[in-house]
């Protein structure tokens, strides 16, 4: 049983929202997708994204997936799925030439979460009142981190601290990173797009998990806390209590 809370905003800045997010309790999937690309492109890769991954999730049976690696073999055809389109589209379309789209999507199964990634959106596991970064950044400035070039504090304000490096459409063939973590009672996992922790750093997030009980009002608070701070960019935050 979870309890299910989400909230996408433009922000203050952008005058299109280029992300997407998609629940579907029925199967315990939940995505987030942040679209990159000029004029309107980004936002046709972030919600192409989305919806064609739901509508594989939909159309395919993964109750019959038995293992951890089954699991991971359906999103990887889902997401695949998914990349093909928007590479078409980007190809076909002069329009849509060079859009591609972040991704993080999680199923929950069992009291375990299967998280999937491409890019800079994050997956987030509140427990006990401490927040634990899941996924891995695909950015340039995340590979020189984990090279020691440069520190964290550094990346913050490094000029091409937005440069991703992997991302759904981009490339003829995607490349995501999966993840399983066992969950616990009262766990709150939360997916969100960079607008969010872009602008509140992971103390203020993990304050206000602390705060809120109703999983929408911790959505609608993260989401306004994000604005107040700048809301220089498009925010989405997908959270759930276990």
């Amino acid at each position: 049983m979870v309890q299910i809370g989400f909230k996408c905003n433009k922000g203050i800045v952008r005058k299109n929202n280029e992300d997407a997010c998609f629940v579907i309790p029925s199967h315990d999937v939940y995505i987030v997708a942040d679209g990159v690309g000029g004029n309107n492109s980004g936002e046709v890769a972030s919600r192409t994204a989305v919806s064609e991954i739901a509508q594989f999730v939909n159309e395919n049976d993964l109750s019959i997936c038995r293992t951890p690696e089954d699991i991971f073999e359906f999103f990887a055809d889902a997401i695949e799925t998914a990349n093909e389109k928007i590479y078409r589209m980007g190809r076909e379309i002069e329009a849509n030439r060079g859009m591609a789209t972040t991704i993080v999507l999680a199923y929950i199964r069992d009291k375990k979460a299967y998280i999937s990634n491409i890019g800079d959106s994050r997956a987030y596991l509140f427990r006990k009142g401490r927040l634990k970064r899941l996924t891995e950044d695909h950015t340039y400035v995340n590979e020189l981190i984990q090279k020691g070039v440069i520190t964290e504090d550094e990346a913050e304000n490094h000029k091409q601290k937005n440069v991703i490096t992997r991302a759904l459409g981009a490339e003829h063939f995607a490349d995501p990173d999966f993840y399983k973590v066992n969950l616990s009672e009262n766990d709150v996992l939360m997916l969100c797009s960079d607008g969010l922790y872009g602008e509140i750093d992971e103390t203020e997030i993990a304050e206000i998990l602390r705060r809120e009980k109703s999983m929408n009002d911790l959505c609608s608070t993260l989401v306004d806390e994000a604005i107040q701070a700048g809301g220089r960019d498009n925010i989405t935050v997908v959270c759930i209590k276990i």
